[in-house]
């Protein structure tokens, strides 16, 4: 079994018990690591308490350059980091290679950089000097569908701010954050700066979240969730960060390309199988195009080979559990039982062993609909018909979330002032790509705060006045 890393070195955990993590695709056991216990949540947050003195007053520059040598080691051993995310996640190799690693990598550039170009005197206000300072031990709690990538959102700003951490990886899928500790550990980041305890939610989570020496929260996970970690942290009014639900709307204006349109929101909808917080889970059509719509989905999602995630040509891997596969499947059953028409996929196990589900696309999808209104997290469209431009902001608005989506027009400026429009943390504007430099984040239950890019990096950073 694995070990917790505290301190600069790895630990046997005091609970004695451990986690199995399981191959998606085949459904053996390939590892197992630590459920971790509150009682080895102490030595991590009093590592992490006592190396922030230090840490925090290291030169920018200096933290920037041990960022930029782990962000190196993640580059070289890209290959290697993929083929485990794959293995213990189930996402197509090249998935696990360009968005699940080497984009991540990326993002540890971006804070190298920040960490060294970022001025965290912020200048005079009349007589006062404004200053940026870290804001202490960091608890940073991460899911399990980007298992590098959201470790690194977290884990990264917060470094580069200035602060230690204690990392809660998802026991689900924990072997790329194991990879991020040994690369932490070979570059010098000094004991206590990253410290990590594998383990379940309610225990190592909780132990997190209440702990009076932590001084802030990051958590990344279900909108449910995410109330009870804001609830226990408000008992030691700690800072928190939440990254939570989505269920983000690809709004198609009558004068749009459709076919692009079409095309682009069923990728963005069934990449990582489904499992994407930002996913454009609902396609919103004019009815004037919704047949033709619905006939174009049906021919791109019937594309997405479901397969061995290793295998050239797979598309769609398993979902990352048993519990996980069987959730989508009480989804697509409540679809039809509420009268949405399912034009392409189903509940039949499209292969005999793996956590698989068919990518599936539901037409006659009406607003209010339990498939319209709450996240699947799996490979399911839902197609809405509009009938005016106004009708289709209401019904975009009209889920509990607000983390990102789509607008589709024939002008930039006319897909731009309805994006404005929108209630969402990001948008994109006819096909614009995901940008892991510009802030991202969501309103309403989709969370409080940003990650990535300046606005990521000062989430963990406390302002002063000094006044002279």
């Amino acid at each position: 079994m694995r070990q917790l890393y505290v301190n600069g070195v790895w630990l046997s955990s005091t609970s004695g018990e451990g986690v199995d993590v399981v191959n998606p695709t085949t459904e053996e056991i390939i590892d197992r690591v630590p459920a971790g216990s509150s009682a080895d949540v102490e030595p991590a947050v009093a590592a992490a308490r006592a190396a922030f003195p230090s840490w925090s007053r290291t030169a920018p520059v200096e933290r920037g350059k041990l960022l930029a040598a782990a962000a190196g080691l993640l580059r070289e051993r890209a290959e290697e980091i993929a083929r485990t995310i794959t293995t213990d996640l189930g996402a197509p190799y090249p998935v696990a290679l360009q968005v699940q690693t080497l984009m991540p990598a990326g993002v540890l550039e971006s804070y190298a950089r920040l960490a060294e170009e970022y001025d965290f005197d912020r200048g005079r206000v009349g007589d006062s000097l404004v200053v940026k300072e870290p804001v202490g031990v960091v608890g940073a709690i991460t899911p399990w569908n980007y298992p590098l990538h959201q470790v690194i959102c977290k884990v990264a700003p917060a470094l580069a701010a200035g602060c230690t951490v204690v990392l809660k990886p998802s026991e689900v899928a924990p072997l790329a954050a194991y990879a991020l500790a040994d690369i932490f550990h070979e570059v010098g980041l000094p004991p206590g700066v990253f410290n990590m305890v594998s383990g379940r939610g309610p225990v190592v989570g909780e132990a997190l979240v209440t702990h009076p020496h932590v001084d802030m929260v990051s958590f990344t996970g279900s909108t449910r969730a995410g109330r009870q970690v804001a609830a226990l942290a408000a008992e030691t009014v700690k800072r928190v960060a939440l990254e939570l639900g989505g269920k983000s709307a690809n709004l198609i204006l009558p004068d749009a390309d459709l076919a692009a349109a079409v095309k682009v929101g069923v990728a963005n909808a069934f990449l990582n199988s489904g499992q994407t917080c930002s996913a454009w889970t609902r396609m919103l059509v004019h009815w004037d195009q919704y047949d033709e719509a619905v006939r174009l989905a049906v021919e791109a999602g019937r594309k997405y080979t479901v397969g061995d995630p290793f295998a050239e040509g797979t598309r769609l891997g398993p979902l990352v559990s048993a519990a996980q596969r069987d959730r989508v499947i009480r989804y697509i059953n409540r679809g039809q039982e509420e009268g949405a028409r399912l034009v392409l996929g189903g509940t039949d196990a499209p292969l005999e062993r793996g956590y698989y589900v068919e990518p599936t696309i539901f037409a006659g999808v009406a607003p209010g609909m339990t498939i319209e209104q709450e996240e699947i997290f799996g490979p399911v469209l839902a197609i809405v018909p509009f009938g005016s431009e106004d009708e289709a902001v209401q019904i975009a608005d009209g889920t509990p979330y607000g983390l990102s989506g789509a607008v589709w027009a024939g002008t930039e400026e006319r897909a731009l002032a309805v994006a404005r429009r929108l209630r969402t943390g990001q948008v994109a504007v006819n096909g614009g790509r995901f940008n892991p430099l510009a802030p991202f984040g969501g309103y309403k239950q989709s969370g409080i705060g940003r990650e990535l890019g300046e606005a990521g990096l000062e989430e963990y950073l406390e302002t002063k006045a000094i006044l002279l």
